[in-house]
């Protein structure tokens, strides 16, 4: 049920590391979320068995938690400068992010503003709001992943307690991402599709009729990479699309681009 506390069956040695992670920075007051699945078991009440343990933080506490987090016998690499960093203690690792794989959802104070208070390995956590739960995992659309069922899920268990204002701001001019999952859920569950607000899909449904009547744009746009590091490289590539990640239509440096698409041949 919504509000189970997610206990995953982890070794000893994998909980013990988590748990050493967690009260270093609980005992320096640092300013941190705890995401992934166990925020997800939060709010759904779903139970899932992951390889690793995220938590969030604004880029600017960056530095400073993973001195922490050093100081609980991990080793730390950023690993992607745009968004994600990892601290390792032999084979287990915590991920540190700040934003995601395509710049778009950055870990801000809003994030902390709306935070839910919870409890991970029987110790006091922060957990990240729903609303940036779905807005980050929205755009992850590869062939290997697809966290549409995790959006679907908290759809279904917090429809009515989500602020969908923030939710369309946090999406801006991406809405058709938040529209398309929307209309998956009336698919999904025919039976609860009105469990979203007539309002919105009024709105989305307004929005996408002014797109139609808009002139067409002379620019070579793909927005695939921002859903897909991969699955779209032939787009920008061979075919001669502009790559949307970049300026002025993204906030990705060329650098950072090929650095994550280089990691694409890279395990975890």
């Amino acid at each position: 049920m919504p509000g189970k506390t997610v206990i995953e069956p982890l070794t000893p040695e994998t909980r013990e590391f988590y748990r050493r992670v967690i009260c270093r920075l609980n005992d320096a007051s640092a300013p941190f979320l705890v995401g992934g699945a166990y925020a997800l078991g939060r709010y759904t009440g779903i139970e899932r068995h992951t390889k690793d343990f995220d938590i969030f933080v604004r880029r600017r506490d960056y530095d400073r938690i993973m001195r922490l987090i050093e100081g609980a016998g991990c080793k730390t690499t950023l690993n992607f400068p745009h968004w994600l960093g990892k601290a390792r203690c032999g084979e287990d690792f915590v991920d540190v992010i700040f934003s995601s794989g395509n710049a778009i959802a950055a870990v801000d104070d809003e994030w902390f503003t709306h935070a839910v208070a919870g409890k991970v390995f029987g110790l006091p956590v922060r957990l990240c709001p729903a609303e940036e739960i779905i807005w980050s995992k929205a755009f992850i659309m590869e062939r290997e992943r697809f966290d549409g069922a995790d959006i679907l899920h908290l759809l279904r268990a917090r429809a009515a307690q989500l602020d969908w204002q923030r939710l369309l701001r946090r999406f801006n001019s991406n809405w058709r991402v938040l529209f398309t999952h929307l209309l998956m859920f009336g698919y999904v569950y025919p039976a609860e599709h009105n469990a979203i607000p007539d309002w919105v899909m009024d709105e989305l449904c307004a929005r996408l009729q002014r797109a139609r009547l808009e002139p067409l744009s002379d620019q070579r746009l793909c927005r695939g990479p921002v859903v897909s590091r991969e699955q779209y490289l032939i787009d920008i590539g061979q075919w001669g699309y502009r790559d949307a990640r970049l300026a002025p239509h993204g906030n990705m440096q060329p650098e950072e681009i090929a650095l994550w698409t280089e990691a694409i041949k890279q395990p975890d």
